[in-house]
């Protein structure tokens, strides 16, 4: 049986898409206007948050964000290298420098212990990521924070619909993040991206740089901005969207559960989740198998398979002059992960009958491996 990696087909509601789409389209108002304003509330609504503010990627969210708190050149800002290179790409944007530390082994997300050791007269914010859907450890990370007067702001680009605790993900930091290029938990039909916060001068600030430093409703330009808008079209079919999130996050950990109950008898590192988190699994992502061998065999079978990420953000080339010198040590779990990990069929949709198939080719890719080392 062929599995594809994600089908994004199977989670898009046509019908209704097409109507709000229409309905956008014949009233002529395609940049900004009234429903982006309306993603925004409903969203802002969705995360139990103060304000949203929609932009044009999820790049360009992590920029405003920033930029917003006055973070900039000279800044120190400690993060993650276990990311998409956006994430430090938005850093050094800014003019800031990334700070990497290492993750925890378990659930891929800022290890806190390693934190408080990385700050430094220069530090002046934190960004978390929420990396393949699960939040990170933002109470800790956040008494940090609070100790040396630091911003924090979670990349929860692959985080929609997770909690933490009974809240939900995008009102837990100072500023959250989110993207919805297609393949999101929360997905458009092209690139969009939105900043939530308690604070209203902060949406206030953001609201100012993505429309070229323009004050809402009026011509005067009080900052240097940028073209960052959110368009209405983007914003119509997230509305619709929006509405579904909640059944796409729970088939999501339906089909997470089924994999743990197939490859129990793997050898595989399964995913896990934290005491008190709701993990979203936009990803479902293994480890501790050689992976080249592991992806041949299951690509020979049809089975689609990922990988997030091979290289480390700290060892891609234009960010090596922010790596560590002793990176191999500082960062092992991270340098580990992207040696290992695989990531797995995972979407709204994909069948018991798919996660069987990939459940059988991983069984029999470890089997097939025991035989060639006797």
């Amino acid at each position: 049986m062929k599995v594809p990696f994600n089908d994004l087909a199977r989670s898009m509601p046509r019908d209704e898409v097409w109507s709000r789409v229409r309905e956008v389209l014949e009233d002529g108002r395609y940049i900004s206007g009234p429903e982006v304003a309306a993603f925004e509330r409903e969203f802002a609504r969705y995360c139990g948050a103060g304000h949203c503010v929609g932009v044009s990627s999820g790049t360009t969210a992590l920029q405003a964000a920033l930029l917003a708190f006055g973070v900039g050149p000279g800044d120190e800002v400690i993060t993650v290298s276990a990311t998409f290179m956006a994430t430090t790409a938005a850093i050094v944007h800014v003019g800031a420098v990334p700070v990497f530390v290492d993750i925890d082994p378990r659930h891929r997300t800022m290890r806190v212990d390693a934190v408080e050791p990385a700050v430094t007269s220069r530090t002046r914010a934190i960004v978390a990521v929420d990396l393949y859907g699960h939040p990170s450890d933002i109470g800790p990370i956040t008494e940090v924070a609070r100790r040396h007067g630091l911003t924090v702001i979670c990349d929860a680009a692959q985080a929609h619909g997770a909690s933490y605790h009974g809240r939900r993900v995008g009102s837990l930091a100072d500023a959250t993040t989110f993207s919805f290029y297609p393949s999101k938990n929360l997905g458009a039909v092209g690139d969009a991206g939105a900043v939530t916060t308690d604070r209203a001068d902060i949406a206030d600030r953001i609201r100012e740089l993505r429309d070229h430093g323009r004050r809402a409703d009026r011509d005067d330009h009080v900052r240097v901005g940028y073209n960052w808008r959110l368009d209405a079209v983007q914003a119509a079919v997230l509305r619709v969207r929006l509405r579904h999130l909640d059944g796409c996050i729970r088939a999501r950990r339906e089909a997470a559960a089924r994999y743990g109950r197939l490859l129990a008898r793997s050898h595989l590192d399964l995913p896990t989740e934290a005491t008190g988190v709701e993990h979203a699994y936009h990803l479902y992502v293994v480890s501790g198998a050689d992976r080249t061998r592991m992806r041949a065999a299951l690509g020979a079978r049809g089975i689609a398979t990922a990988v997030h990420y091979p290289t480390p953000v700290h060892l891609l080339p234009p960010m090596r002059p922010y790596a560590p010198a002793d990176h191999s040590r500082r960062l092992a779990v991270t340098e580990a992960l992207a040696r290992e990990c695989l990531s797995l069929p995972m979407f709204p949709g994909i069948t018991a009958a798919e996660q069987a198939a990939v459940a059988d080719a991983v069984h029999e890719a470890e089997s097939s491996a025991r035989r060639v080392h006797r």
